[in-house]
């Protein structure tokens, strides 16, 4: 993806930010133009700089992230904001100020590559400002020789298994060797989200989101008894998406 995301550090500790700056620059995609030690900083840094996203610490003296957060929404190009921070109790309240992630320390690699890519796919998609076109056209599933055309709002869920991708549909269910990125990318318009690196679902048709162990929640869909595994790492970003 040929995309320049200019990002802010912000942390009180010089430690914390080097470590995140080492971890962000093995992602092509991340141009680091600023870091900043206090509230009071990153936000003139965010006017003078206008990142495309802020990496925000919570516990900072004087001026804590959740402050900082309340003034960078507030900016006639407000960034995108990732709370980092050692305190997962905070979670609740960061989302509130339309953060796109909530990162713990110390930093997992792979949960920082999701975060990057939940970042890339929010700046690479132009919605600001534009009504955006209604999609009107259907999924073709080739299965047993045969092409069906499947409406995707009527798909509930989406999941790979082994080498074969099954869909699950109100009209019964298909296997296609679609990789689940590929579908992904198809349904990008439509209410999909993904909950497990393997699963995609319908949000319209979410009614029940269970907490289960680890940080991990249960979800079930309409119409459907088996119960589906949220990854921790795409709980709060869930919750987000299916809250008014």
């Amino acid at each position: 993806m040929d995309l320049s995301i200019k990002t802010v550090i912000v942390d009180d500790e010089l430690y914390n930010r080097d470590e995140l700056k080492f971890l962000l620059e093995s992602h092509p995609s991340i141009q680091i133009i600023g870091e900043a030690e206090t509230g009071e900083a990153a936000i003139m840094k965010s006017i003078q700089l206008q990142p495309d996203v802020v990496f925000l610490d919570v516990e900072m003296p004087l001026m804590n992230g959740i402050e900082v957060a309340k003034a960078l929404i507030e900016l006639k190009k407000p960034p995108l904001i990732v709370f980092a921070t050692a305190f997962p109790e905070f979670a609740v309240e960061a989302f509130r100020y339309d953060a796109i992630d909530y990162l713990l320390k110390p930093y997992d690699e792979e949960q920082l590559k999701e975060t990057i890519e939940r970042i890339e796919r929010k700046l690479s998609t132009p919605i600001q400002n534009q009504i955006p076109e209604k999609p009107t056209g259907k999924l073709a599933v080739d299965a047993d020789g045969e092409i069906f055309y499947l409406d995707p709002n009527d798909i509930l869920y989406i999941f790979r298994e082994e080498k074969i991708t099954r869909i699950i549909a109100k009209a019964g269910e298909f296997e296609v060797k679609t990789p689940l990125k590929d579908l992904e990318n198809r349904l990008a318009l439509f209410h999909f989200f993904r909950i497990h690196k393997g699963y995609l679902v319908n949000l319209k048709y979410v009614t029940r989101l269970t907490p289960w162990f680890n940080g991990a929640y249960q979800l079930q869909v309409e119409g459907r008894d088996e119960l589906l595994s949220v990854s921790r790492n795409y709980v709060k970003a869930l919750r987000m998406r299916l809250e008014i």
